[in-house]
Formats: C-alpha cells, sequence, structure tokens
C-alpha cells in the first residue's frame, strides 16, 4: 500500500525522535548506573540510595517528555491511528539491529498507550508482549572473563580478586584468598570434589546492590553451572571479601523479587540475563530483568507470561487464599504463581486512609530499600481479561467492591488498575498448618522481618500475620502497605499506667492519642501467635515490644545512619568463618 509521502517523512520523524528519546534515556540510566562504583569507593551509601530512586524515576520521566514532545509535534495528528501504524513501521526498521530491542519496543508502547488511552492491547500502535521474545537475538554472553582452574585455587581466586580493583586498596588479600578458596571447596565436596571443577567464568562488570559489591559468576565442571557469587565490603580500612555465595538459594535470594535493585553497567541486559538463568534456572524472566533495573522491561515480561498462560490453561480466578482485606481484594489463577491486588471502592472502619493514600505507599514501596522484607508490587492499567476465566462469585465481588475499576464489558472483564505480586503463603495460614520446627523458623524470620524493614526506616503499622507471607524459601515477607509509613513519621511512646480500676476498664484510651503516636507495648495484643510460638518470639524479639528499641532506630535514622542488612545468612560471612 502506496502512503502519502509527506505521511512516511512524517511517521519517519516521529519514529527516529522516539528511538533518540529512548537513546537519551538508556544513557542517563547508565550515567546514573555508573556511579555505583564511586559510590561505592567513598562508602556514600546515602548518594547510593538518592542514585537508585533517581534512576527508578527516569523512566516516567522520558516517556511523559516523549508524549508531551509528540502531542505537540504532532498536534491535531497526535492520536491519527493511520499515521502510528506507519511510526511503528519506521520505529521497527529503526531497532531492527540492536539486540536489546525490546527495551525499545517497550517504551515505544508505553509512549502510545498514553496517547490512546489503552484498554487491552491494541497491536496497530504498540508491540503486543505475546509477540515479543525478549531473548531471540541473544548471542551466547559477550562479558565474561574466564579462569581455568588448574589445581590449586589460590592461584586462580588471586587472579579473579587482582582483576577487580577499586580506588579502596585491599585489605588482608590474602586472608580473602583463603577464605574464598576454603568455601568453594567445601560447596564443591558433594560435587565430587574440586578436582571436577574445570573453570570459573564471571560477568565483567560488578554488581552492586546498597552497601555490597558483587563479581558474579559460575563455576563449571558438574552437571549443571553453580552459582559463584563472591560479595565484597568496604571498610574505613579498605575493600575486603566479606561472602561467597555457591547455592542456588541464596543467590535466588540475592536475586529475588524482595531485593533492591542492582546497579550494574551493562552493554546488553539480556546477555546478563542469559547468564544469570544458567545459575538460576528457576528464576522468572521477569524477575530478573526487574533486579537489573529495568522495572518496565521486567512488567512486559510479566504480562506477556501470564497472557501466554491464560492461553495454555482452563482454570478460573478465584480469591486468594488467606483472610479477605479490608482495603484490597486479592484474587489468584491457582494454576500461575501470582496475586492481583486491586484497591476497593470503600474502606471498612477502622481504617482511615484513601484511596490516594494507597497509591502513595505502593509508590513509596518502589522507589525504597526493599530490604528483602518487602514484595516488588508491579503496577498495570487497563487490562482486560474474558469473563470465563472469573469464578462467578468472585465476579460478583470485585463488581460489589471494586466497581470504580473493575468492569464487564461484553464478554471481558476490565481491570483499570491492579498490583501484580509474587504470591506468597499468608503467614497465618502457614504457621497453622507448618511443622512445629518449620513454624519455630517462621516465627523467628517474623521478628527478623520487622528489624530487618525497621532498619531501612519502614514501620510496617499493622503486625498481623495476615500481613505476612512466606516464599518458597521460607522467608518471612511482608505485603500488605496501606498501613505501612516510615519510622520517622511515628511518635513511639510508652503506653501510660491507668490511674484507676475505672481508667483501667474503660474500652477507649483514657489518655490523649496523637495520629502518629504508636505504642509498641500493645503490638502483643496483634501478633495471634499461639503460645508456643509467643514465648519464641519474646526469647528472641521481645525488645520490639518496646518504645526504646523504636526511639533509638528512630534517633539513627534521623541522624542519617545508614543500617546494612545483608541479603545473605551472617553465617555465610567471612567473619563468622574466622570465629
Amino acid at each position: 500500500m502506496q502512503h502519502p509521502a509527506p505521511d512516511m517523512a512524517l511517521a519517519r520523524d516521529s519514529a527516529r525522535a522516539i528511538f533518540d528519546a529512548f537513546g537519551d534515556y538508556n544513557a542517563e540510566f547508565r550515567a546514573v548506573t555508573r556511579r555505583a562504583r564511586l559510590r561505592f569507593e567513598t562508602r556514600d551509601w546515602v548518594g547510593g540510595r538518592n542514585d537508585a530512586r533517581e534512576r527508578i524515576d527516569l523512566y516516567d520521566r522520558y516517556v511523559a517528555d516523549t508524549t508531551a514532545m509528540l502531542r505537540t509535534r504532532l498536534d491535531e495528528r497526535a492520536t491519527d491511528r493511520d499515521l502510528w501504524v506507519l511510526i511503528k513501521q519506521c520505529f521497527e526498521d529503526e531497532i531492527e539491529e540492536f539486540i536489546d530491542l525490546e527495551f525499545e519496543k517497550t517504551f515505544f508502547s508505553s509512549i502510545t498507550r498514553r496517547l490512546f488511552a489503552t484498554v487491552g492491547v491494541d497491536s496497530e500502535v504498540e508491540f503486543v508482549a505475546l509477540d515479543l521474545d525478549p531473548l531471540s537475538k541473544v548471542r551466547p554472553p559477550q562479558q565474561l572473563n574466564s579462569y581455568d582452574f588448574e589445581g590449586r585455587p589460590e592461584l586462580m581466586i588471586e587472579e579473579i580478586l587482582e582483576d577487580h580493583t577499586f580506588e579502596s586498596p585491599w585489605i588482608d588479600f590474602k586472608g580473602s584468598v583463603d577464605f574464598v578458596a576454603t568455601e568453594l571447596a567445601r560447596a564443591w565436596e558433594p560435587l565430587g570434589g574440586l578436582e571436577r571443577l574445570q573453570r570459573v567464568e564471571f560477568m565483567r562488570p560488578i554488581f552492586y546492590q546498597n552497601t555490597r559489591a558483587y563479581i558474579v559468576g559460575r563455576a563449571l565442571g558438574s552437571a549443571q553451572p553453580q552459582p559463584l557469587v563472591i560479595a565484597l565490603k568496604n571498610t574505613p580500612e579498605g575493600v575486603t571479601v566479606d561472602a561467597l555465595l555457591t547455592s542456588v538459594r541464596d543467590t535466588s535470594i540475592l536475586f529475588g523479587f524482595t531485593r533492591s535493585y542492582f546497579h550494574a553497567d551493562l552493554e546488553t541486559v539480556h546477555d546478563a540475563v542469559v547468564f544469570l538463568r544458567t545459575i538460576l534456572p528457576r528464576k522468572p524472566l521477569a524477575e530478573l530483568f526487574t533486579v537489573l533495573g529495568r522495572a518496565r522491561q521486567g512488567k512486559t515480561e510479566t504480562y506477556r507470561t501470564l497472557f501466554r498462560h491464560l492461553q495454555n490453561s482452563r482454570d478460573q480466578f478465584v480469591e486468594a487464599p488467606g483472610d479477605r482485606g479490608m482495603v484490597m481484594a486479592v484474587f489468584t489463577l491457582p494454576s500461575y504463581d501470582v496475586v492481583f491486588k486491586i484497591i476497593r471502592d470503600r474502606f471498612a472502619y477502622p481504617k482511615t486512609v484513601v484511596r490516594r493514600d494507597v497509591l502513595d505507599k505502593y509508590y513509596l514501596v518502589f522507589r525504597h530499600d526493599r530490604a528483602g522484607r518487602l514484595v516488588d508490587a508491579q503496577e498495570f492499567k487497563k487490562l482486560r481479561f474474558p469473563r470465563t476465566r472469573f469464578d462467578p462469585t468472585l465476579l460478583e465481588h470485585l463488581l460489589e467492591s471494586c466497581s470504580q475499576t473493575v468492569s464487564v464489558e461484553g464478554e471481558d472483564v476490565v481491570v483499570a488498575h491492579c498490583y501484580v505480586e509474587r504470591r506468597l503463603r499468608p503467614l497465618n495460614l502457614y504457621l497453622a498448618e507448618a511443622s512445629p520446627l518449620a513454624a519455630r523458623h517462621a516465627v523467628l524470620d517474623y521478628g527478623q522481618a520487622i528489624r530487618d524493614l525497621a532498619a531501612t526506616n519502614i514501620f510496617p503499622g499493622d503486625l498481623l500475620l495476615k500481613n505476612f507471607g512466606v516464599t518458597r524459601n521460607g522467608r518471612v515477607i511482608f505485603y500488605d502497605y496501606d498501613e505501612l509509613c516510615l519510622v520517622t513519621e511515628c511518635n513511639f511512646r510508652k503506653l501510660p499506667r491507668a490511674r484507676s480500676l475505672e481508667e483501667e476498664m474503660q474500652s477507649e484510651a483514657w489518655f490523649f492519642v496523637d495520629e502518629d503516636d504508636v505504642f509498641p507495648e500493645q503490638f502483643i495484643n496483634f501478633l495471634g501467635l499461639e503460645p508456643e510460638q509467643l514465648e519464641v518470639f519474646l526469647e528472641h524479639h521481645g525488645d520490639l515490644l518496646t518504645p526504646e528499641f523504636w526511639r533509638d532506630l528512630k534517633r539513627r535514622h534521623e541522624a542519617g545512619e545508614v543500617l546494612e542488612i545483608l541479603p545473605y545468612p551472617p553465617s555465610l560471612c567471612a567473619t563468622a568463618s574466622a570465629t
């Protein structure tokens, strides 16, 4: 079909403008990412946190600015579908040779969805996620350093560490080498010993996350590549190895959906994803893209895998297991391990938050250090599902309680706004069905989760067990954000003693309580633990029920102190090995 020359010229010009805008975004993304090395070398952890937020905000800013530019440039033709069909064709020609071209396609679709307020998908003016194969053009990873194993692990490890130097000097270099060699030998004992090890390979870029730097690699020689991740810390005296991660479990947690995004300056992100999948074969692609900082590509991959799963399954959406929430309606597909959370039209007493508050809480979590204890929720708008995939009881409930967000259009259900998260087993259900040993571990980790959140300036607000979940790795995670706030926003008070029996018997507080007042001594009334579980909690985490614990943390946060939360067990640390 022949198109008028002016239209084709305008389409090419618009496509090129989008291409250039993505190039500018990507350049700025990588510029912010490269600061991580300097932050690590200078131990500027506050600057690193600011960089993380700045980098997260880049995508929406560039999409908004590019959309506004196109509205101005195209004027009355800004939503001319025939023109945008041409623009899409021209854009596809522009990006044809790029390995990471799916990123450009996602950027393009973000713009057209804003312009056309698309519900569902519109294949004429956007790239449909179902047709995208994010790894289709990826070659074997190129950014690798390879080290042959020739019988003495110390010699190989010396070479590896010498290839990763910083402005800060190494301290106790030999101690770091010996620690890695010892832990590597220990990890390979079940695999037949180090004589089976052939070589190790590491991605060239160093991965930075919070206060640690990581040399990320794999060890080859067994049937499957084995993870080999060297964690580095920078002390006031210099750099040293802090831990060695050699198990799939520990590496999976490091690259998990509850962690802050890595800062690694990758030439091609897809190469890194391909490499990581060799050591984390069960890790969803969406999580890998997201934890590498490409949250929008992770979101695209979530959409793609979900709707492909819908095409190849028959079960219906049902309410998610657990107590029904007062703020969010939560449903799931039993055969797929995510949940969908929709804000209700009205919140039951005693909830005092409004819809805007809930949106703000989720945005706070999106930009905050999640400390391995907060689920990374992906925000979706204007999704369209077949009505037949909804259990009638669930659909009736959604239309009744979420009518401002959920509607039926013909044979489809349209969800105007929702959050998609990994499905976890609610902690209250988990404790009811777990063995005594597993329950004890969960109770201990529940307390640790509260501590870890507090260390990143997060107060959950509502400590009920139903608001926490358990991952397949047995970690306790918080996922109910409507009462969440910063520790520094709270006023932690000691509970006043009643002056008389009448005051003690009153159902309402007989003393003044401000909006931001929190009484940690009352937490015990809401834990809902069985007597044996409560005894374990109080033995190990009883200080969480005192205002002194929270006041001290608040003071430290207000002073600008950055508290470390390691993404691996303390037992893996070199200091633990030394003792």
